[in-house]
Order: C-alpha cells, then structure tokens, then sequence
C-alpha cells in the first residue's frame, strides 16, 4: 500500500504532528483533537509506503491508522520519555523494598 500523506505541524504544542491522506485532508480528524491542536500549518507531503522509514514513528502503524482512522498523531520525542519515567521509578522503588 502507498498513498500520499500530508503532514501538519501544531503551533500549540512544540513537536506534535498531524498525519493525514493528501486525498482526504483534515475531514476525519476529529473536531476536539484540532481544537487542542491548533491551526495546522502544513508541513510536508509525502509518499508513504511500508518500506519507507519514518524517524519518531513506525510506518506500518501510521498506515493502518490512515485507513482506520483517517489520521495519525505524532506527539513530541520527550512527552513519551517523561511518561515512562515514573514507571522506571517505581519499578526501581519496589526492588529496592523487596531487597530489603
């Protein structure tokens, strides 16, 4: 499967982006996300297809959300390293307290 994506950057929030078909813009994309989002500006468009490497995402996820969805949102590399955080912690905290 190939198509032609579109892909919007946020001006809310730093690093977050908006991948859509070309063909169908933004008319799936829920009325609450582009609320949050802001007004998309439009930053690239692109064919995508498995065997292209996308750097924060994996291709074959962003496809299947294209079809199912209409969209795919690209939240910013840091947001996913702080989300994680507390679970390290509190893994490091239980075998601490186990270990003693």
């Amino acid at each position: 499967m190939k198509l032609l994506c579109e892909v919007f950057r946020s001006p809310r929030k730093e690093g977050m982006y908006l991948f859509v078909k070309r063909e169908e813009g933004l008319e799936r994309v829920p009325e609450a996300l582009l609320s949050m989002f802001g007004d998309p500006e439009s930053a690239l468009v692109f064919a995508l297809e498995p065997s292209r490497k996308l750097a924060l995402a994996d291709t074959v996820t962003v496809l299947a959300a294209l079809e199912s969805e209409g969209y795919y949102v690209q939240m910013p590399p840091g947001k996913r390293e702080s989300a994680s955080e507390p679970r390290e912690q509190s893994l490091t905290t239980k075998g601490e307290t186990d270990a003693h």
